[in-house]
């Protein structure tokens, strides 16, 4: 299987560059990133790639069985960087790719570096002491809504998710994205996302860790990022001077400054 065609994948920045691999959340695409790309790429090598079923990819690819589970997701990715021969990369996941990330360390250490994790939850749901943001009946709602209307739960939910209502572009920009995913893969990914529980996962990450969080995000609460901070030894907490859930839209001068901050150190 040609992976770079499968993934639509592209690479830009010097050839000899220190690798980083951008991966985009649920209803998006690698087109997300575009606003940090340029400051990135001056320096480093920067894969960019769309899962399967998301914006470029081949659709003929997907398959429910496998991207069921987060885990079909980080394949996705440990593929691309098998292909590309990657050693060391940084991977920059956000939102649910952050978790997809912690999943593509540890199946191919080899291959991931670091990690820098941009707006993550590792589970939405609250639970206990545990606050991510939502009750269980808000998440039956949201995905009840969502599987019997996609679009008009796109054009509702997106907006809110983005945050910045006195910049609208930015809502309808992601309202956008979410109606060019095909309806069916997008209840997939989207039960995939929100029911996803990864907490036990962070305690397999042992390479250096950068999370970023928004100061208000609905979708991840200011708790969510102090609780990854320190469910990772190695890790730092950054809390970016940012509304939303999409800081690489709303804010990317902060997002690429913080980004380029943790490659330096990594060089």
């Amino acid at each position: 299987m040609d992976i770079r065609h499968r993934n639509n994948v592209t690479v830009t920045g010097p050839a000899d560059g220190p690798v980083v691999v951008l991966a985009h959340g649920f209803g998006c695409d690698q087109n997300m990133w575009r606003l940090v790309v340029p400051a990135l790429a001056e320096r480093h090598r920067v894969v960019l790639f769309d899962y399967v079923g998301s914006g470029g990819s081949d659709l003929s690819a997907w398959s429910q069985e496998r991207y069921s589970s987060l885990h079909g997701y980080a394949q996705d990715v440990v593929e691309v960087c098998a292909e590309l021969d990657l050693e060391g990369a940084v991977f920059v996941g956000h939102s649910v790719s952050a978790m997809v990330g912690v999943m593509a360390a540890h199946a191919a250490p080899e291959r991931i570096g670091a990690l820098v994790m941009v707006a993550p939850s590792p589970c939405y749901i609250d639970d206990d002491s545990y606050r991510g943001g939502f009750t269980a009946d808000d998440i039956d709602e949201l995905l009840a809504s969502l599987e019997s209307n996609y679009l008009g739960w796109s054009s509702a939910m997106a907006p809110m998710i983005m945050g910045n209502p006195e910049r609208p572009e930015l809502g309808e920009e992601l309202t956008n994205s979410f109606c060019a995913t095909d309806p069916a893969i997008a209840r997939v990914f989207a039960r995939t996302t929100f029911l996803s529980d990864s907490r036990e996962d962070l305690k397999s990450v042992t390479v250096p860790t950068l999370v970023l969080e928004c100061a208000e995000d609905v979708i991840a609460p200011r708790e969510v990022g102090a609780y990854v901070r320190d469910a990772i030894p190695a890790s730092r907490l950054v809390t970016l001077a940012a509304t939303g859930h999409c800081p690489q839209l709303s804010a990317p001068e902060a997002t690429a400054e913080a980004i380029l901050g943790f490659l330096e150190e990594r060089r």
